[in-house]
């Protein structure tokens, strides 16, 4: 019976009209689903698994590569994708038209719905949804092929680039960038719209933290020099004297000075091990003392870094900025360096209107404390410590005392190492503790 049905005029005409068609579609549905679920899959990593990545394999480390310029990633991809479903289609419809010579007119229209629902399952929905079940193993062993799909577009990307920018200015003459809207804007709407109205007052909070990142330095976050584990290759647990630093990383610097050329990220291992911690050194990226925070922010996402080291104009390294640092100061109602390098309140309220505070605390954040508006001067002053330097005009002592917005400042306390703790009080009342 069967050797009757592939001897039958009918079946052979139409073999002969779709099978080599039909291989070359086969071939171009795996090409379109490869592209599919390798989209998927990179593009739907988390943070810290692109992290992992960069100190990973060799497969890996390629992943990581192509992420670090997403835009041309994506250019590729939905090229090379587009130019294979184009093929199909254009294969498609050359089978279909043999079958209709053929005088098999239901064949042809059978054939092409059966073509269209074979691409959008086998080479976009399967792919997609098995990458996201599988995407970090489907990531690795895609990025080899990846990789060289990337590198053959390369000469024409440009070309593409002119295209589209002619296409734009051709038809769409008339389209302007969104005008610009100062983050001092942002604020006044947050503060009077009917949604901060309805929220907690905690959730105020946040968003007009998110709206700070653009004005606060990133000086006023980081951790300064001396606040933190710095150690040179090669690093052993032994070094950490059996603690854990609180930035949970290890900065490496190069021998024996201050520059840091790498960080450990101690939380991400489920065991430290007792040798050899610089084998999983993560690269840093540099800002400057000046920059925003919100312009470290967006430099750690898109490098796929944990931490930055400040440097100051001679590009010495005065401080350490982390991700999570960054997201505290997003989250916490009243953020506070201070607060997180000495894990307590900096500013201590001892009797009405007396204080108690840390020379590291922030000058915005005492503001804040105090119930006064923050002003930025010309002289660039970030610490209370740095307040009274430049009030007094020498290094403070025990017993030093100096105004400041209303309140008076003794020097109560100074460490060796540089610390000091002052008291505030109304300028009408004394100072005496």
């Amino acid at each position: 019976m069967s050797s009757e049905l592939w001897a039958n005029p009918t079946m052979i005409a139409f073999l002969e009209a779709t099978l080599p068609g039909m291989i070359a579609m086969l071939g171009l549905i795996v090409a379109s689903g490869f592209f599919s679920a390798s989209e998927t899959a990179l593009f739907y990593l988390s943070r810290d698994e692109l992290r992992s990545f960069r100190v990973g394999n060799r497969r890996e480390r390629a992943v990581a590569a192509l992420l670090s310029d997403p835009d041309r990633l994506l250019t590729a991809v939905l090229f090379w994708n587009l130019l294979i479903n184009l093929m199909y289609f254009a294969i498609s419809v050359v089978v279909a038209h043999r079958l209709f010579d053929a005088l098999l007119p239901a064949a042809a229209g059978a054939y092409g719905l059966l073509s269209l629902l074979a691409i959008i399952l086998f080479g976009e929905v399967l792919p997609k949804s098995s990458a996201l079940v599988f995407q970090r193993q489907l990531a690795s062993l895609v990025s080899w092929p990846l990789a060289i799909a990337v590198r053959l577009l390369d000469p024409i990307t440009p070309l593409l680039q002119r295209v589209t920018r002619l296409s734009r200015r051709t038809f769409w003459p008339h389209v302007s960038r969104e005008p610009y809207l100062n983050t001092e804007d942002l604020e006044r709407a947050v503060s009077a719209s009917e949604l901060s109205d309805e929220v907690i007052r905690q959730e105020r909070e946040v968003l007009h933290n998110i709206l700070d990142l653009s004005e606060i330095k990133v000086e006023e976050v980081m951790r300064p020099r001396g606040s933190y584990v710095a150690l040179p290759a090669p690093v052993r647990l032994a070094d950490l004297d059996g603690s854990v630093p609180s930035s949970n990383f290890i900065t490496m610097v190069a021998g024996e000075t201050d520059e840091v050329v790498g960080a450990v990220p101690l939380g991400d291992f489920s065991s430290i091990p007792k040798e050899s911690l610089e084998a999983a050194a993560e690269d840093v990226v540099y800002v400057p003392w000046c920059a925003s925070v919100a312009h470290s922010l967006q430099l750690l996402r898109e490098r796929f870094v944990s931490m930055a080291a400040v440097v100051n104009e001679y590009g010495e390294t005065v401080g350490i900025v982390t991700y999570d640092d960054i997201i505290d100061t997003v989250l916490r109602p009243q953020p506070s360096r201070a607060k997180r390098l000495l894990k307590r309140e900096p500013v201590l309220e001892v009797a009405p209107n007396r204080y108690h505070v840390d020379g590291i605390t922030t000058l915005r954040y005492l503001c804040r404390r105090l119930g006064l508006d923050f002003e930025t001067d010309g002289d660039g002053l970030i610490t209370v410590a740095g307040m009274l330097y430049e009030e007094l005009e020498h290094m403070p002592e025990v017993g030093d005392r100096c105004t400041w917005r209303g309140f008076s400042i003794r020097v109560i306390d100074v460490s060796k190492r540089g610390r000091l703790r002052a008291m505030l009080s109304k300028q009408e009342e004394s100072l005496d503790v």
